[in-house]
């Protein structure tokens, strides 16, 4: 039987003891490919790599076009001096892997006669550098340099609106209506717990609402069908 859900009195969401158990939930799965290269390297250039892979692409898919990647080019020099045709074999198959490759070239490009060989630590200046979003940026910002930030994709922003706790149409909107409502503790980790929990608990389609403990504060707004 499917379990029903609770709405919350006055349109409060108890964030903290959502992002808690989420928490808990997320440890037998893992993190994202690109959280676990920043764990691992502790550089943002290659975070900011790995970020640009990853768009449109499956983790397993970003962690091995990375590896081959890193593997013949970890500096933007380095990366630069790669003829573009060998970079793009390299990342294939990422998805739009030409146009990242030609991405890739010209942000090292930029890098090394803007920053010294340096990725810039600020918002607008990341925001500037061909093929990067917002997304991109805040995920080089928070897990390449520690700095609050708030990473918005597709799924923290089909989440946060099918709990109820914010109301938006796109993932930029989300982004500023968290950073008035999420506590600042939480701005990095969101990213990473929902997008983990995308993949194993709640997907776009038919989510496993049955297998959820978040079910007595979920409005599941948009599922029209759960297992």
């Amino acid at each position: 039987m499917e379990k029903k859900h609770t709405e919350i009195p006055g349109g409060s969401f108890p964030i903290d003891s959502v992002i808690a158990i989420l928490k808990k939930e997320v440890r037998r799965w893992g993190v994202p490919i690109v959280t676990k290269i920043s764990r691992k390297e502790r550089d943002p250039f290659l975070v900011l790599v790995s970020t640009v892979l990853s768009l449109r692409t499956k983790d397993e898919c970003t962690r091995k076009a990375s590896g081959r990647l890193f593997a013949l080019a970890k500096t933007p020099r380095a990366i630069l001096s790669l003829p573009l045709d060998n970079i793009a074999r390299t990342i294939y198959p990422v998805g739009f892997y030409n146009t990242k490759a030609k991405h890739l070239k010209q942000i090292c490009e930029i890098l090394l006669s803007r920053y010294d060989g340096q990725v810039p630590d600020e918002l607008d200046e990341l925001l500037a550098l061909p093929g990067v979003g917002r997304k991109t940026a805040n995920l080089v910002l928070t897990l390449g340099y520690g700095k609050p930030g708030i990473c918005v994709d597709t799924h923290v922003h089909r989440i946060t609106n099918r709990w109820g706790y914010v109301k938006t149409k796109t993932p930029i909107e989300t982004e500023f209506a968290l950073r008035k409502i999420l506590p600042p503790r939480h701005w990095i980790i969101i990213n990473d717990i929902l997008v983990t929990y995308r993949q194993n608990r709640c997907a776009p389609v038919s989510p496993w609402c049955s297998q959820c403990p978040l079910v007595p504060w979920c409005q599941r707004k948009g599922v029209r069908r759960s297992r």
